[in-house]
């Protein structure tokens, strides 16, 4: 079950950590957020270092659609309410500022950027497009009203922005991450103020930005209550429409289409990981009944970080942890966000203010309808009586058949068959 994009790409190796070290900054983790870190403070001239438990991109990135766009779902109006107007600006001006960087970045580099147009679509309410279009336009965002999509179904409206884009999210990374300081198969096996304890020796740093998709400290930040985790699938469809453009549904449950080359990449069938859902299943139905002549050549499934308002975390890790800093919950939109958090971080290290930093502040209100859900489910899996269990939180864990996996209804952690880690929070192995 690998992408199209582990399919395509070759990625650099690096060697494990061997003695200790010290460095002006540590990044935890080696995905598209961690990489675009090193490389925005390898241009600024700050000693760092990034240790990656086992390869780079190897996890959340290897598995993303790899939209490039502002155009987060039906962001705008959301954000209005639960941030304000100002804020609702700042995250679109973050974004689009992230968008544009890339713009510049894949001019030398040959990773498949295109421009597209970008859509969220509702199969079902006029409304939410129309209030979604009156958020941009008092935002500033240029958008327009689109009815007549090249989708096999019908759709009560979607709101269109135009010259987004789209790429090759391992090539790109492969580029980027050549002549950056990082050491693979290297695990943070304790993480103290002002250094961490690895496999490969101990680090001592200045400072320390975790960027391990879910972040791996319960003692600070309560994320085990911010975050929860979802899954969503794709299938790489030849002999299937150019659908001209990338497409969303505004609800999380709802299908994603876009282009990539020859391919149609079908995505949907979504769940909160370690609860029932379609899966390739739903897609599978789907593509049979849209598309017979086409034909599977990949699939995979993604998983991503939920936050309490739809705004990523990307910040001091909470109040009181100066020198450490986190970077998580992109709410399905990862490459862009990567970006915009990167840039965030660089400057809050460099300058030690950000324009942008107040929107992201990991330590914002938890006082969201969210929360409650979360709550809910973390006390349904403490209090389920079976095995096995999630050495993160103690959550039964439950099987998913389609995958093979049991995954973790609490927190998102998934473990193979044979117990194995597959997705944090959790940082060991489980003993089934």
């Amino acid at each position: 079950m690998n992408s199209v994009w582990s399919k395509t790409a070759q990625l650099p190796r690096f060697e494990p950590l061997h003695g200790d070290q010290k460095t002006g900054v540590l990044i935890i983790g080696g995905g598209m957020a961690g990489l675009l870190c090193a490389y925005w403070l390898d241009r600024a001239g700050v000693d760092y270092l990034l240790v990656e438990a086992s390869r780079i991109c190897g996890g959340a990135t290897k598995n993303t659609t790899a939209k490039l766009t502002v155009q987060h779902g039906l962001i705008a109006a959301r954000l209005i309410r639960a941030l304000g107007v100002e804020k609702a600006r700042l995250y679109l001006e973050a974004n689009r500022a992230a968008l544009e960087q890339y713009r510049t970045l894949c001019q030398t580099i040959d990773c498949g950027f295109e421009e597209q147009d970008s859509f969220v679509y509702s199969v079902d309410s006029r409304r939410d497009i129309e209030r979604e279009l009156a958020a941009l336009d008092r935002l500033g965002v240029p958008a327009e009203l689109a009815a007549d999509l090249p989708l096999p179904f019908p759709v009560a409206g979607a709101v269109r922005l135009r010259r987004q884009a789209q790429f090759h999210p391992l090539a790109f990374a492969a580029a980027i991450a050549n002549n950056l300081r990082i050491f693979e198969h290297t695990k943070v096996l304790e993480l103290m103020p002002g250094r961490a304890v690895t496999t490969g020796g101990t680090v001592a740093a200045d400072s320390v930005i975790v960027a391990t998709h879910f972040p791996v400290l319960n003692k600070h930040g309560s994320y085990f209550l911010k975050l929860y985790q979802h899954r969503s699938y794709v299938l790489a469809l030849e002999n299937a429409p150019n659908v001209q453009g990338m497409y969303v549904d505004a609800d999380h449950r709802g299908l994603s289409f876009r282009n990539y080359g020859e391919l149609l990449l079908l995505g949907g069938g979504g769940h909160r990981t370690g609860k029932p859902g379609g899966g390739w299943r739903e897609l599978e139905a789907f593509a049979r009944r849209h598309y017979p002549n086409a034909r599977e050549t990949a699939r995979w499934a993604a998983q991503d970080c939920m936050t309490l308002d739809g705004a990523p975390y990307v910040g001091l890790y909470a109040r009181g942890t100066e020198g450490l800093y986190t970077v998580t919950g992109f709410n399905k939109w990862g490459m862009t966000s990567s970006m915009a958090a990167a840039l965030l971080l660089t400057e809050l290290i460099t300058r030690g203010v950000s324009l942008y930093a107040p929107v992201f502040s990991p330590s914002r209100s938890m006082l969201r309808p969210q929360l409650a859900a979360n709550g809910w489910e973390a006390v349904l899996g403490l209090l389920t009586p079976t095995a096995p269990r999630c050495p993160h939180m103690g959550c039964a864990l439950k099987f998913n058949p389609a995958e093979r996996s049991w995954d973790c209804p609490c927190h998102g952690s998934r473990f193979g068959e044979d117990g194995a880690l597959i997705d944090n929070p959790a940082t060991d192995d489980k003993r089934l």
